[in-house]
């Protein structure tokens, strides 16, 4: 039987006083454990993805430093753990044995299959995780498959399949991409078109909080067009004042006619599972996702024409400063010979991966499968999304023989992933030699704490695993999965995946699935 290793960042459990009960002490050891555990290892992380950044990797850096510099964590309103407790040894020797370069993972012991199956076997019998269920734990250091069930069977990956689509796009565009959304004016003529560059984040709100601004765009949309005025007045009063009749100069005009442009993307613009408010429709235009609440992520009333209404409240906004606008805006393809005049961009790449794994981002997921479509030179439809993601993952070595991409999100049922290329992908994301792809870990909910895994982890047998398991969730009617990273107590950085199907009480197969990533977070399975 393995062994459940009482040392590395347990080892100080034995100085406790005799009085500590259980609870306490189990508390005690989580929050140890994911001070310099789940939370250094995400400053980690972040530090050797690159020299972008966002706001998640900051705040994970900071809070890791704060850890550190405490001696213990406070976890705030989660309750979790008291103010302070005694510091853990590093656990990163997996990550940084593996960026030395030999493969080996250096001096830190990797799990044994025998052993990995002993612990999880039994809970991967738990009937919550109805009749088929797949796994696969890989060693991020030496790529070497650990444990695995069925991990080679394809089967329905729900929101997983945005661990694909991220990988996917990093790996076509490079994390420092962005999205620009542009308005381009017909030259001599009163016609600007707002043109899509495919970015669902573009924000209409006051505060961009780092996104594309629609509002930035009104402001420098005005600003040009003023200038382009000034400019056609001073050379009207220079011409007239050549034959003595003088010129006024700076005139704005009498008004502009604005339309908006979508034809970046092809095909139908309503996902397979038809009106919902898990996402708007596909548009290559839309402010903040055709929300029509102010919230910024989960289910939401959407707009059933996101492209109108954000052309609408643009020309809102230049009236607000100023700008006449005559007529509603329609949609028209830009000509080729516009001229830009003004543009807004969206934070890189790697923020927008985060954002969309963190929260389950649907929208992000299929604006960002539609991108590697357009990388690689496929329409930017559904059908052509699923060919170029495929295609791009292919061409990393990952294994998608038998794989779908019927969409970027994960909400349609003809996906299917196997668990094998689930944790290959997260592996690619570990490798040093693909820092583009790291965003793809940073990105990924920490249990207990952040994105789709704040509210669990709580469950018996679970809470060993807070602050320590990152991983991706995924849930339809009848399908559960779970996949993603950890660190087992000898400090072995793992990705594992885990999915079931054919479920039937939703919330008692997410507390097996936790409880089979937190088995590995709490144990050293030699």
């Amino acid at each position: 039987m393995p062994e459940s290793k009482a040392g590395g960042p347990a080892q100080w459990l034995r100085q406790l006083p005799k009085s500590t009960t259980p609870s306490t002490l189990s508390t005690l050891k989580l929050t140890a454990g994911a001070a310099t555990a789940g939370l250094a290892l995400a400053a980690a992380v972040a530090t050797a993805a690159g020299p972008w950044d966002s706001g998640q990797r900051t705040a994970e850096r900071d809070r890791a430093v704060a850890q550190e510099r405490l001696g213990g964590a406070d976890h705030g309103s989660t309750g979790r753990g008291p103010a302070t407790a005694p510091s853990a040894p590093g656990v990163l020797a997996a990550l940084g044995a593996s960026e030395g370069g030999d493969g080996s993972g250096g001096s830190v012991p990797a799990p044994t299959e025998g052993a990995l199956a002993d612990v999880l076997e039994p809970l991967l019998k738990d009937s919550a995780l109805g009749p088929d269920r797949t796994a696969s734990v890989v060693d991020a250091a030496t790529g070497d498959t650990v444990y695995g069930s069925k991990a080679g069977k394809a089967v329905v990956p729900a929101s997983t399949t945005k661990i694909a689509t991220a990988t996917a796009a990093l790996a076509a565009l490079g994390p420092d991409h962005r999205l620009t959304t542009r308005v381009v004016a017909e030259q001599g003529s009163d016609k600007l078109t707002l043109v899509g560059a495919g970015d669902p984040t573009l924000t209409a709100r006051k505060d961009a909080d780092g996104s594309a601004s629609l509002r930035k765009l009104a402001d420098d949309t005005a600003e040009a067009l003023k200038q382009r005025a000034d400019g056609a007045g001073a050379g009207k009063g220079e011409k007239a004042g050549k034959d003595g009749k003088g010129g006024k100069g700076g005139k704005k005009p009498a008004g502009i006619k604005l339309s908006y442009d979508v034809s970046r993307y092809a095909g139908t613009d309503q996902h397979p599972i038809g009106p919902n408010d898990n996402l708007a429709p596909v548009t290559a235009l839309m402010a903040d996702e055709g929300r029509l609440d102010d919230s910024a992520k989960g289910p939401a009333p959407r707009s059933g024409d996101p492209a109108g209404d954000a052309a609408r409240t643009f020309a809102d906004l230049l009236e607000d400063r100023g700008v006449k606008v005559d007529g509603p805006p329609g949609e028209h393809k830009a000509p080729k010979k516009a001229k830009p005049l003004a543009e807004t961009s969206s934070a890189p790449l790697s923020a927008l991966v985060e954002r969309m794994l963190t929260n389950s981002d649907n929208d992000i997921g299929e604006a960002l499968a539609r991108q590697v479509a357009l990388e690689g030179g496929e329409k930017a439809s559904f059908a052509g999304a699923e060919k170029a993601v495929k295609a791009r993952l292919g061409k990393l070595g990952l294994p998608v023989s038998g794989t779908r991409f019927a969409d970027g999100s994960g909400l349609d049922r003809d996906d299917r992933i196997t668990a094998r290329l689930l944790t290959g992908l997260l592996a690619a994301a570990a490798d040093p030699k693909r820092p583009e792809l790291r965003p793809v870990l940073t990105g990924l909910p920490v249990a207990g704490f952040t994105g789709t895994l704040a509210s669990r982890y709580e469950g018996d047998g679970a809470a060993p695993g807070t602050g320590l398991v990152r991983a991706k969730t995924g849930t339809l009617t009848g399908i559960n999965t779970l996949a993603g990273s950890v660190v087992d107590a000898d400090g072995r950085l793992l990705v594992f995946a885990f999915t079931a199907s054919k479920t039937v009480a939703p919330q008692a197969a997410q507390d097996a699935l936790d409880r089979l990533a937190s088995a590995i977070a709490n144990c050293g399975c030699r």
